[in-house]
């Protein structure tokens, strides 16, 4: 890397920082932030950045990343149920298109060659454009943002043939038996490279990952996915597919590992800073003085555009009977032109298809579609909602309303206020054997492959994933968990988790592992409840055993503990030798057994168990007595109270204590 091209990215991120930060204060959506960002500083702006070729190559990264994040999220099975919108929708959206615009583009005098192929480039859309938005709306798994997606990658996987049909567009070139060499060869690549999906999906990237994931190195892992997906989408991209299909592939095939979430969690971040390049080398394509010198022309045709492509979209949405706003909103949500059009036109440009100065137009309206977008599907939600309020519509398309639950948004969607378990080891695995015996609802989640695997195997609902990271907690619904527990020894890990967790869901209760009482108001600070320092549990177990060894009655006990947590500390539980079972919620909260010295001024004193009438009196059942000349089990009314007895006690924690005053 160059002194000038590092020169001018850091350009790039510190405008694009204000500019981020004014769009945030102004509820205006990141990606026109990118756009007006590479706009001021492209070719037709203030010429800081020179570099454009050098950030066009960063974008290329950055819509392979997205494309491969979607696919993560994505599954083969999620796939199968858009197959209807994906041929059904995408077919009529794309032909709609070519259709309409070649009708247009022939009447206003283009040939028919080349009103195709300006069909060609209207017909698509924009997927990181349109999958950046769903994304950040949450919406990608509502039903308009389903049919969208379906379209996109229907319009991902018709560019090939595009290619292949648009030099036969030229007038220097006709149809000839080497363009159907061609088709069939490229058909029998496609066919070659479905196989080698399902082998790497079933048998191949799995093993890997297993293997990767048990050296605990989270940069080989890293590394892994990364080749992982540059593989597929180098080996898609020779076959004369798209890198972005390839990349989307590849998501895929780890979607349906057990490591999905966790290679999730490594490449957002590479993610969102990479796609963030694609929008402003957008934005650098903006001619501004071309635009004023024709902005009747340009508005005209964006406008027209715009109208052609929602309508198109929306009539593939009413054929899958789609309810109509959700319809009405994918039909705009697909209404600009798509970054692979550049490419294509490209293409047309060197095969004299169309001129310089009809390709500065189409760039001109490209864009303008491009950044009206965000700004377009906000305005039909304004009036889908103004719609729903006049009674038109039963509710806004991407709500809970219509769209209900994603129905396969994670593993562990339908479960609701379970206990998040993080971390398998002893303690762990104690806590979710008690959650079983309780029938309390729980997840897991553990880095260590082989113990995943082999609890898993043993019906346990356990993932591979480091909970530091975002999409692992998603993956197990902790905004719909009642308490975490979080239970790694990593102090690092367990700072994070806290901190995430309670960004996530301020409602949930966390309880969190330390190894030194001196961190426990830190990570407090940062959100847990209740902080479980190991060595001064340690220092209180230890003397509890100690004088319960020597017989010391278990009141006496109980006292000392609490002079030693009174200000400092207040535990959740008692010692986990106790006899008292008053941290048994899940069936008798109130019920606990403990033991009692009497004293000289105690009533109970120099009395019978029949004078005294505990169960009458207290609701309270003496099971034992323990006295200097040795222990009296069970004993009967007439068993006379003396001073200095310890007393054995079993009954409601309320009456016990009204006893013991």
């Amino acid at each position: 890397m160059t002194l000038g091209l590092f020169k001018e990215i850091f350009i790039i991120f510190i405008i694009s920082m204000f500019v981020l930060y004014f769009c945030s204060r102004m509820k205006i959506p990141a990606i026109v932030g990118y756009l007006f960002t590479g706009a001021l500083l492209g070719p037709y702006g203030l010429r800081l950045v020179h570099a454009t070729h050098e950030v066009e190559y960063l974008a290329e990264v950055g819509v392979v990343l997205l494309l491969f994040t979607i696919g993560i999220e994505f599954s083969f099975k999620k796939l199968l149920q858009i197959r209807k919108a994906l041929v059904l929708g995408g077919f009529t959206q794309v032909l709609l298109s070519i259709a309409a615009v070649t009708f247009i583009e022939h009447k206003l005098g283009f040939t028919v060659k080349q009103s195709i192929f300006i069909g060609f480039l209207v017909s698509l859309s924009s997927t990181a454009i349109v999958l950046k938005y769903l994304q950040e709306k949450a919406e990608i798994d509502s039903i308009y943002g389903q049919t969208s997606l379906a379209i996109l990658i229907f319009q991902d996987i018709v560019i090939v043939p595009m290619i292949l049909i648009t030099p036969l567009l030229s007038e220097r070139m006709g149809v000839s038996s080497a363009g159907d060499f061609s088709v069939g060869l490229l058909l029998l690549k496609i066919v070659a490279i479905v196989f080698l999906i399902i082998a790497a999906t079933k048998f191949i990237v799995p093993q890997i990952l297993y293997h990767v994931a048990k050296t605990r190195n989270q940069d080989l892992f890293l590394l892994t996915v990364i080749v992982i997906c540059a593989s597929v989408a180098v080996l898609t991209f020779k076959a004369g597919l798209s890198l972005a299909l390839g990349a989307f592939l590849a998501g895929l095939i780890i979607s349906e590992s057990e490591y999905s979430h966790q290679a999730l969690g490594y490449v957002l971040p590479f993610k969102s800073i990479f796609t963030s390049f694609f929008f402003v080398s957008i934005g650098m394509l903006l001619n501004t003085s071309f635009i004023l010198s024709m902005p009747w022309t340009i508005a005209a045709l964006t406008i027209g555009v715009i109208v052609v492509k929602t309508a198109a979209a929306f009539i593939g949405g009413v054929l899958l009977k789609v309810p109509t706003g959700s319809a009405m909103l994918a039909g705009f949500a697909l209404s600009q032109i798509g970054e692979f059009s550049f490419v294509l036109s490209k293409t047309g440009v060197e095969n004299s298809i169309i001129n310089d100065h009809t390709y500065q137009i189409f760039l001109s309206v490209a864009v303008l579609t491009m950044i009206l977008t965000p700004a377009i599907i906000y305005c039909v939600h304004v009036i889908l909602k103004h719609l729903v309020k006049l009674k038109y519509l039963q509710a806004v398309p991407g709500d809970a309303a219509q769209d209900g639950d994603s129905g396969d948004a994670g593993e562990f969607c339908s479960i609701k206020d379970q206990l998040i378990i993080i971390g398998y080891g002893i303690n762990g695995k104690n806590l979710a054997r008690a959650a079983k015996a309780s029938k309390i609802p729980y997840v897991i989640s553990d880095v260590n492959p082989e113990t995943v695997r082999r609890e898993k195997s043993n019906g346990e609902p356990i993932i591979y994933g480091d909970a530091t990271y975002e999409s692992v907690l998603e993956h197990l619904n902790i905004k719909c968990a009642k308490i975490i527990v979080i239970a790694v020894p990593d102090r690092i890990a367990v700072r994070r988790i806290v901190e995430l967790s309670r960004k996530m869901n301020h409602e949930i209760y966390i309880i969190a592992r330390t190894r030194f009482y001196s961190e426990v108001e830190e990570i407090k600070k940062l959100g847990a409840d209740e902080v479980i320092p190991e060595e001064f549990e340690t220092s209180i177990e230890i003397f509890t055993r100690v004088m319960q060894k020597y017989l010391i009655p278990r009141n006496e006990i109980e006292d000392f503990i609490s002079s030693i947590r009174k200000g400092s500390y207040e535990m959740l539980r008692t010692p986990n030798n106790s006899p008292k079972i008053t941290d048994m919620e899940f069936k008798m909260p109130d019920i606990r057994i403990t033991t009692f010295r009497v004293e000289s001024h105690n009533h109970f004193a120099n009395k019978t168990l029949t004078e005294i009438d505990l169960r009458k009196k207290y609701g309270l059942t003496l099971v034992g007595i323990s006295r200097a000349g040795g222990n009296i089990i069970n004993p009967s009314g007439e068993e006379r109270i003396l001073e200095n007895d310890v007393l054995v006690f079993i009954g409601d924690s309320k009456m016990l204590d009204k006893a013991n005053s």
